[in-house]
């Protein structure tokens, strides 16, 4: 069989037993001597200031929770805030390469008809100018021909 020690539990020597009347002592053990009573009234305060730093400690981390859940529900309505104006600043966006498309098909159809028109007009300046040749040549030859019949 395996003993207490070899299990991890120290066995209890009854020499070393404790004189204070423990919680859960069986009555009919010795009452506790005025040493004890003054060591348990020592432990007493020491588990009430214990029991006080708990408290205290509780109530530090319910304000830092607190200060952190407000720090969350701040930036909550930041981001709720953000992503509407990011939704009209998409929207604006959108708008915006809408119009520059059509403004752009605009502007390229201008620009072929401008020069469609440019080279109509070098066209209409060049047979102006053979039309002119032309009609100046006809003009020294019927001269030609005038002084020629007089």
């Amino acid at each position: 069989s395996t003993s207490a020690r070899s299990r991890g539990v120290s066995a209890v020597r009854p020499s070393l037993r404790p004189s204070v009347l423990l919680p859960g002592a069986v009555p009919g053990d010795r009452p506790p001597s005025s040493a004890s009573q003054g060591a348990m009234a020592s432990q007493g305060a020491t588990l009430q200031n214990y029991n006080n730093e708990l408290v205290k400690s509780i109530e530090d981390l319910r304000e830092k929770r607190e200060e952190v859940n407000r720090q969350i529900l701040k930036e909550e309505e930041d981001k709720a805030k953000i992503q509407k104006e990011l939704s009209i600043l998409t929207d604006r966006l959108q708008k915006l390469n809408e119009s520059l498309v059509r403004k752009t098909q605009a502007r390229n159809e201008y620009d072929k008809t401008i020069q469609e028109t440019e080279a109509a007009y070098m066209k209409i300046l060049e047979s102006s100018q053979t039309l002119l040749h032309v009609l100046k040549r006809e003009t020294v030859n019927l001269t030609k021909k005038k002084q020629g019949s007089d």
